[in-house]
């Protein structure tokens, strides 16, 4: 019965994982939104310049890094749970 304890508390941690990337998946592109809709306004495309890496791609690493931050606490609390479970 332990066993399915652990398995219940790496489901359930994966549900808040992907939770966590969705919404913000979901701020990024609600505020690329606005963002544009503002940018509209103007007919000429934005240039950035060749050296910088344009703000999407900025939101998108930082929402990686982020992912695989989340996706290494969850696997040492899986391993940790797995341990624990491994002892008794």
């Amino acid at each position: 019965m332990k066993g399915l304890g652990g398995v219940i508390v790496l489901l359930l941690g994966l549900a808040a994982l992907a939770l966590a990337v969705k919404t913000a998946l979901s701020s990024t592109t609600a505020q690329e939104s606005a963002r544009q809709a503002t940018d509209a306004v103007e007919m000429t495309p934005a240039r950035p310049n060749a050296g910088q890496s344009t703000r999407p791609k900025q939101q998108l690493d930082n929402v990686r890094a982020r992912t695989k931050e989340l996706e290494n606490e969850m696997q040492q609390q899986a391993d940790g749970v797995a341990k624990k479970a491994a002892e008794q």
